[in-house]
C-alpha cells in the first residue's frame, strides 16, 4: 500500500481525478498481469490494458476502505471480469435466442444420456442428434455458462464465504489470486456431477470409492471422469 492510498480512494470515490489517476498509476503493473492472462486472444494488449483501468476504477467506486484488504487485491475479480466481459461482448458472434434455445436442449439431453450411461455425450454426437453443426454446439454451450460474481458462495459445507471475503488479509497475493480465479472458473464450467467429483475429491479428500458410493456409479466411472476433466483443465490453462 502506498502513502496516502487510503486518502486517494476516499477522494477518488468523490470524484477527485487527480486522487484516481494516481491509483490507476500505482496499479498499473497489477492490470498488465492480468493483462498478460489473455493475449493471443485476437485483441490489442493496449486496448484490454483500458479495460482492465475500468474494472479497477469499478472496484474503487465500491471499496470500503474499513475492509482490511489492499485495493489492489481486492480489485483483481473486477479487472479480470471487465476484460473477459470485453472479449466476450465484442466478439464475432452475438448470442441469440436461438443459441439460447439450442443449450437448452443440449442440457436436456445430456442429462438424459448422462442419467442413462453415466457418461457425456460427445460434441459430434450432440451435433449429430440435433441436426446442427458441431460449431453451433460449442457456441451453444459456450452462451450457457453462468456469469461470475464475486460474491458467490464457494464450496463450503457450512456455507458463508465468498469469494472477496477468502481473499488473504496479510500479504498482497495478486499472482496466486488470479490463478485460483482461474481454477474456480474452470470449475464453474463443469457439469453438476463434475463438480461434485472435483469438490469431493480435492475439496474435501475423499477417495475415488467414497466418491463413487456417494453419486451411485462405479469407481472405475469416477477414474474415469476425474481424468478427463484434469486433462481438459490443463489444456484450458496451458
Amino acid at each position: 500500500m502506498y502513502e496516502g492510498e487510503t486518502e486517494d480512494i476516499i477522494k477518488a470515490q468523490n470524484k477527485s481525478e487527480e486522487a484516481l489517476a494516481r491509483i490507476i498509476e500505482a496499479n498499473s503493473g497489477l492490470i498488465w498481469s492480468a493483462v498478460q492472462r489473455f493475449s493471443g486472444r485476437g485483441h490489442a494488449m493496449d486496448d484490454l490494458y483500458q479495460i482492465g483501468c475500468i474494472g479497477l476504477i469499478k472496484a474503487i467506486q465500491r471499496f470500503d476502505t474499513s475492509y482490511n484488504v489492499r485495493i489492489s487485491t481486492y480489485a483483481v475479480p473486477y479487472i479480470i471480469g471487465e476484460i473477459k466481459r470485453f472479449i466476450r461482448d465484442d466478439g464475432p458472434i452475438k448470442i441469440s435466442r436461438s443459441i439460447k434455445e439450442l443449450a437448452t436442449k443440449i442440457n436436456e439431453i445430456q442429462r438424459q444420456h448422462i442419467n442413462k450411461t453415466g457418461e457425456e455425450m460427445k460434441i459430434t454426437e450432440l451435433a449429430e442428434s440435433l441436426n446442427v453443426t458441431k460449431e453451433e454446439i460449442v457456441v451453444a454451450l459456450d452462451a450457457n455458462r453462468k456469469p461470475e460474481s464475486i460474491d458467490e458462495e464457494l464450496y463450503n459445507e457450512t456455507g458463508g464465504e465468498t469469494k472477496i471475503s477468502k481473499i488473504s488479509t496479510n500479504k498482497d497475493e495478486t499472482g496466486n489470486i488470479i490463478n485460483k480465479l482461474c481454477i474456480q472458473e474452470l470449475i464453474n464450467e463443469l457439469n453438476d456431477r463434475e463438480k461434485r467429483i472435483i469438490i469431493l475429491r480435492y475439496y474435501k479428500g475423499k477417495t475415488q470409492s467414497e466418491v463413487a458410493e456417494k453419486l451411485g456409479i462405479t469407481q472405475v466411472q469416477v477414474s474415469r471422469i476425474e481424468k478427463k476433466i484434469l486433462l481438459d483443465m490443463r489444456r484450458k490453462i496451458s
